[in-house]
């Protein structure tokens, strides 16, 4: 159960003052090893990028071979003021993040320490702006994706969840949160089988799954319409990318306040603790890697989707 940390630190982040410090240093008062912030300026104000490390007894930080889970927290922003006042939806993604390094750095500081190391990554913003979007007004970033993405996905992760609300959208309509097929390299494979056996135990539940087109594992910028950013890490890195979506039944605008449901923000966080536990021992896989490589095999390199194309 990770409701306290949800609830602890929506209260850190639910004031104008939010940033990476006062994170940091409740991250490492429960045992985080390493807390990395930084202040990143954009053409739209700035925000704190954040990233926090979880070392496992047999992590690669720690000179050992178990793989890496990383964990990221898409968002514009955690508020948009002052155009708006308060905590808005699109800052569920971070929140969710934050939320699982807090639980990770509690159980390893207590002693259940996993096998390898996680690496939780986002930015925190209390001032992002906004922008159009249909059917509901998307939250704006104060830092490009290309930025975005150089720091938070970070060249240690094997594999990658990436949280983001995506209640912006009529295509998923269930309150909760709901997981992607597994993206890697250009291609939308196959839903991962272990990730969806986690799913159903975590929310005892059948498993929710969001539909992925083409367009939205290309880049932002391309002038293609995009679901939301949940899977623009994918544009940025080879290893599998899951997107955990946050959502609703109904389209919620990314920048209204009092739409935070905790119980859905602690179920996706509770799913990533889940799924850090498995991997790190090798129990958990994001993708079938012989059959991707027969697929490659067949119809060759798709990495022309990684980029604005031609």
């Amino acid at each position: 159960m990770l409701l306290r940390q949800v609830l602890e630190l929506f209260d850190y982040l639910d004031t104008p003052a939010a940033d990476g410090g006062m994170v940091t240093a409740l991250l490492k008062e429960r045992g985080a090893a390493k807390v990395h912030v930084e202040t990143v300026t954009g053409e739209e104000g700035d925000t704190d990028c954040i990233t926090v490390l979880i070392q496992g007894s047999e992590g690669k930080s720690s000179g050992g071979n178990a793989p890496t889970l990383g964990i990221i927290g898409r968002l514009g922003g955690l508020g948009a003021r002052p155009e708006v006042t308060g905590f808005v939806s699109d800052g569920d993604g971070a929140l969710a993040a934050l939320a699982a390094g807090l639980k990770l750095a509690e159980m390893n500081k207590n002693g259940d320490i996993l096998k390898g190391d996680v690496l939780i990554a986002t930015h925190i913003c209390p001032d992002a702006p906004t922008q159009e979007h249909f059917p509901v007004p998307f939250m704006g970033s104060p830092i490009d994706m290309t930025t975005n993405n150089e720091k938070e996905v970070l060249p240690e992760m094997d594999a990658i969840l990436s949280i983001d609300t995506t209640k912006g959208n009529r295509v998923i309509n269930v309150n909760g949160f709901a997981i992607s097929p597994t993206i890697k390299e250009g291609y939308i494979l196959e839903v991962s089988n272990d990730l969806m056996d986690v799913m159903t135990r975590v929310t005892g539940k059948l498993p929710a799954v969001f539909p992925v087109a083409q367009q939205d594992i290309t880049p932002y910028g391309n002038d293609l319409h995009h679901l939301n950013s949940i899977l623009q890490p994918a544009t940025a890195t080879n290893v599998p990318v899951v997107g955990v979506a946050i959502t609703t039944e109904q389209p919620v605008a990314g920048c209204a306040t009092g739409a935070s449901h905790f119980q859905d923000v602690e179920a996706a966080a509770r799913f990533a603790v889940e799924v850090a536990k498995g991997y790190g021992n090798g129990q958990i896989s994001f993708y079938d890697e012989k059959e991707f490589q027969h697929l490659l095999k067949l119809y060759g390199p798709m990495n022309v989707f990684q980029t604005f194309g031609k």
